[in-house]
């Protein structure tokens, strides 16, 4: 099997201008040095049922944006240090033997089955640039189905100009995002449908992806109330600090 190797700037701009758009498409962010682009789409399938299918990428990641030219050489170990590699098969043919070899697209440094995925590693051109690459996807339960929210987070110094790459790596996203939603059954609902509350009980911000935990903060501890005593004033009881829920605000968004 011949390696084939995909013209990735070229593609990352026919894809994005050439996709049938999820419900939600948009590069939220951009600086000198950085840009942040989010895409969503709600489909009529279980939180179950997504994860299943988010964690098999040969299944829906398109062939054009792989170095080997066929998602089937695609694994995602959806653990801490997991892998999201590619495998580029061996060559045997007349006039030209070569060896297996690998690409490690991303890394897992979050999983949290049924709720969010988190790998950090810049995807096709941007892994020749000395970037950092957050993906963090989460899948959250609305009243018309399941919402799954891709964000993708890139900063730091690139030969590309940012608008222009920027568009074009959001167009990918949402191809991809697409890709694993059509046979989960997209739902043709708006993308403003009201979210989950996230876990201090706010609604989630459209900016910002919601949390993974389902769990609620701590609340902060409960402080006595001071005793009166026979001498000067009784010492202030020290103020409540809220305790962070473990997982933090997954989409990493500073709050107005």
């Amino acid at each position: 099997m011949k390696r084939v190797s995909p013209a990735w700037p070229a593609a990352l701009i026919a894809a994005a201008t050439c996709i049938a758009a999820p419900l939600a498409a948009e590069v939220t962010r951009t600086t000198e040095n950085s840009f942040v682009s989010r895409n969503e789409v709600v489909v009529d399938a279980s939180t179950k049922e997504v994860w299943l299918a988010l964690i098999s990428p040969a299944t829906w990641w398109q062939s054009a944006h792989t170095w080997s030219g066929d998602a089937k050489n695609l694994t995602l170990t959806p653990q801490a240090g997991g892998c999201f590699c590619e495998t580029i098969p061996e060559v045997d043919e007349p006039g030209r033997i070569t060896l297996q070899g690998s690409v490690e697209h991303m890394r897992v440094v979050q999983a949290y089955p049924e709720s969010a995925l988190r790998m950090l590693g810049s995807l096709g051109p941007l892994q020749s640039e000395p970037v950092n690459g957050v993906l963090t996807i989460a899948i959250s339960k609305v009243a018309a189905g399941t919402r799954i929210v891709f964000e993708y987070n890139v900063g730091g110094a690139m030969r590309y100009e940012v608008p222009v790459i920027a568009k074009a790596v959001d167009g990918v996203m949402a191809a991809q995002i697409a890709a694993l939603a059509k046979p989960l059954g997209v739902v043709a609902a708006s993308a403003a449908e009201p979210v989950a509350a996230s876990p201090s009980g706010d609604a989630a911000k459209s900016d910002a992806v919601p949390p993974a935990s389902p769990r609620s903060a701590v609340p902060p501890p409960k402080v006595p109330a001071a005793t009166p005593a026979p001498k000067p004033t009784a010492k202030p009881s020290p103020k409540p600090t809220a305790v962070d829920d473990a997982f933090g605000d997954l989409g990493n968004t500073p709050r107005d």
